[in-house]
């Protein structure tokens, strides 16, 4: 064995052991606030996976989707049977192309009204409130309605906070903060989006 290969194996059993080290001081069992933000692709993408995931589970999953709803959705497509799953969509597109700041309102505290009922429910497990950042950012929604909602649900519960610009409030209390971070995005090079791909 070489003084590379020596080295690498120290490396790794150093890790190894603050990982277990880590692993074994976290006690604490309860619900987490998730947010996927930042400029880059993946963010919708990465909680329909983890919608994936607790359903493969069993688990009772609400996703809300704020934007996208009315578009095609290959995930919902598939998982929209699971008696597990319930989904609400505002249904009025891009807030940028209706230009109808009243009708998006109205929808958007519709949805909304299914967004509090989930995420008072306790035998939801996992609430995703996909694209939520984009109505507090066009004062659609009022940020202490939502932090008070997220402060009084099942302790149990997680919820997934997407979208870009997220609150800095959100922030404040998220539990897990992931930023997708755009280094080139196939788009700004005239590519359509693809379905199966990036819908």
């Amino acid at each position: 064995m070489t003084d590379r290969d020596t080295r690498h194996r120290r490396a790794m059993q150093k890790l190894k052991f603050h990982v277990d080290e880590r692993v074994a001081s976290a006690s604490e069992q309860r619900g987490q606030l998730l947010i996927f933000t930042g400029n880059g692709k993946g963010k919708t993408t990465a909680a329909w996976g983890t919608v994936t995931r607790a359903l493969g589970y069993g688990y009772r999953v609400g996703v809300v989707q704020f934007i996208k709803g009315t578009w095609e959705c290959g995930e919902r497509e598939r998982l929209i049977d699971d008696a597990n799953l319930d989904v609400a969509i505002m249904g009025t597109g891009f807030t940028w192309e209706t230009q109808n700041r009243d009708a998006d309102t109205r929808a958007c505290q519709t949805v909304w009204c299914e967004a509090r009922r989930l995420l008072a429910d306790p035998n939801v497990y996992l609430v995703v409130l996909d694209e939520i950042t984009y109505m507090l950012k066009f004062g659609y929604l009022d940020i202490d309605e939502v932090l008070e909602a997220l402060a009084s649900r099942p302790a149990e519960q997680t919820v997934i906070v997407t979208g870009r610009n997220a609150h800095r409030r959100l922030l404040d209390i998220a539990d897990t903060i992931s930023e997708m971070q755009e280094v080139r995005h196939a788009f700004n090079d005239g590519l359509q989006a693809r379905r199966g791909i990036d819908y």
